[in-house]
C-alpha cells in the first residue's frame, strides 16, 4: 500500500466516536496503463479518510485509491498514474494462482495440509492427521472445502469474539463472516462485527489480532490513541507482528479461492 498525506481540509470535521458514518462513495471506474495493459482504477471517497492510499486488489484485478471526502478525483487518478511502476511491481510479486485439487496444499490456522481425495471418504472434509481427507465429486471439491473452512472460521471466531468481549467488559455482539476483497474485519456503529473468513487460513495470532482490533472499536469508533491503548490491553500478542504478517502474506490467503 502507498499513501500520501495531504493537509487536512479545515472545514472537515473530525470523526465522532460511536456514530454511524456515511457509506463510501465509489466513483466511476477508470483505467490506467500498468505493465502493458489497461488496469481498472477504482476511486473511493471515505468520510473518515485523512490521506490518499493506493492499493492493488488481492487478485491483481484492479488498482484502488481511497481519498478523503474532500479529496479531488483528478489528484487520485494522477497519484495512481504516477505510481504505475509500483503497481507493476506489486503485480509481479503476486502469488501464483493454483487450483484446488487432490494433492495440493491447503492452509488451516497457518499450517499447510495436503488434500487427500478418497473414493470412499465422506463428502464433508475431515482433518485426519496432517491431511484433509475428502470424498465425493472432484468437480465440487473447491466449493465444499471453502464451506468447510468457513464453518471452521465461524467456530473459531465466535470463541475469539467471546474472549475479547469478556476482556473488554462488553456484551458479545452479532458476528458474521465476510468475503470482502478489501477488509479483514469491520465493526459497525451498532457493534456488529464482520470478519473475513480467509483469516482461518492464517496463523491463530493473526486472526485473533484482527478480532481484538474490531472489539476495541466497540468502545472507540476511531483509530485514536485511546483506541490503540485499549487494543493493547485486549490483545495478548504483538499487534505489529500480526500486521506485518498480513502485509507480507495476506494476498496468499486469496490464492486458493479468490
Amino acid at each position: 500500500m502507498l499513501d500520501w498525506l495531504r493537509r487536512a481540509n479545515p472545514r472537515a470535521r473530525e470523526p465522532v466516536a460511536k456514530t454511524a458514518t456515511a457509506a463510501p462513495r465509489t466513483l466511476a471506474s477508470r483505467t490506467i496503463p500498468v505493465a502493458g495493459r489497461d488496469m481498472p482504477l477504482v476511486i473511493r471517497k471515505l468520510s473518515r479518510a485523512r490521506r490518499m492510499t493506493l492499493r492493488l486488489a488481492p487478485d491483481g484485478s484492479e488498482a484502488r485509491v481511497s481519498i478523503p471526502a474532500w479529496g479531488r478525483v483528478g489528484d487520485a487518478e494522477a497519484f495512481a498514474r504516477d505510481r504505475a511502476d509500483w503497481l507493476a511491481g506489486q503485480l509481479a510479486s503476486l502469488p501464483a494462482a493454483r487450483a484446488i485439487a487432490p494433492g495440493t496444499l491447503l492452509s488451516l490456522r497457518g499450517t499447510a495440509h495436503p488434500i487427500v481425495w478418497q473414493a470412499g471418504a465422506r463428502r464433508k472434509p475431515e482433518l485426519s492427521g496432517d491431511a484433509i481427507v475428502i470424498g465425493g465429486p472432484v468437480e465440487s471439491l473447491a466449493r465444499r472445502l471453502q464451506r468447510w473452512l468457513e464453518a471452521q472460521a465461524l467456530e473459531l471466531m465466535q470463541a475469539d469474539l467471546a474472549h475479547y468481549c469478556q476482556r473488554a467488559g462488553e456484551a458479545v455482539p452479532r458476528l458474521s463472516l465476510s468475503r470482502a476483497q478489501r477488509r479483514w474485519g469491520s465493526c459497525a456503529a451498532d457493534g456488529t462485527i464482520r470478519m473475513n473468513w480467509r483469516l482461518v487460513m492464517a496463523p491463530d495470532f493473526v486472526r485473533r489480532s484482527v478480532m481484538a482490533h474490531e472489539v476495541a472499536h466497540i468502545a472507540h469508533f476511531d483509530h485514536s490513541p485511546a483506541f490503540h491503548a485499549h487494543l493493547a490491553t485486549l490483545y495478548e500478542g504483538d499487534v505489529a507482528a500480526a500486521n506485518r504478517w498480513l502485509k507480507r502474506h495476506g494476498r496468499e490467503l486469496y490464492v486458493p479461492f479468490g
